[in-house]
């Protein structure tokens, strides 16, 4: 996948979730089935996954290196990373520290989707100042899957916003 469709990917798999939360009701919103997550907890967690992704992709590169190193292989493809990040819920992973979501009340829903929108907005911005060869170069660290480089962690975050999609509606199956 190249720049310009990841960069297709990312806004449409995170306006899909934003407009779907967007049509739901303050109850919808903050219900969350026994021991999961409500549609509000599923929002702050992706928030709280772009956020430093935005903020590393808007590092120079000489930054990235010096921090994170560079990438001794080729990026893996789209379905390998969804693939391993499967494998790795499947052993019992699941979202840790900081990206472990806040209560979050009803009132919140509106200010939270236009901070997601934007903040995805922004991280396409500045994946568009990243040739190809950069893309598959420079490497972030992520807390479930390891060193990515930036395509992977790209890719994961394209996916993470329709892994999370699927949860809420998941969630919504005994609601009515």
């Amino acid at each position: 996948m190249d720049k310009r469709e990841l960069i297709g990917l990312l806004q449409h798999n995170h306006r899909a979730f934003i407009q779907d939360l967007s049509n739901h009701t303050d109850q919808e919103f903050c219900y969350a089935p026994e021991g999961k997550w409500s549609a509000a907890l599923q929002l702050d967690h992706l928030i709280k996954s772009v956020a430093p992704v935005n903020m590393a992709m808007g590092l120079p590169p000489f930054l990235l290196q010096w921090l994170f190193g560079v990438s001794n292989r080729p990026s893996r493809t789209y379905e390998e990373l969804v693939e391993k990040y499967h494998r790795k819920l499947g052993e019992g992973g699941k979202a840790s520290g900081r990206f472990i979501p806040k209560v979050i009340r009803a009132h919140q829903k509106k200010p939270l989707l236009r901070k997601l929108e934007r903040l995805v907005n922004r991280l396409c911005q500045r994946t568009e100042k990243f040739d190809e060869k950069s893309l598959d170069t420079y490497l972030l660290p992520h807390p479930l899957l390891g060193k990515l480089t930036l395509r992977e962690m790209l890719y994961f975050t394209a996916y993470h916003a329709e892994h999370h999609q699927e949860l809420v509606k998941k969630g919504f199956a005994g609601y009515h």
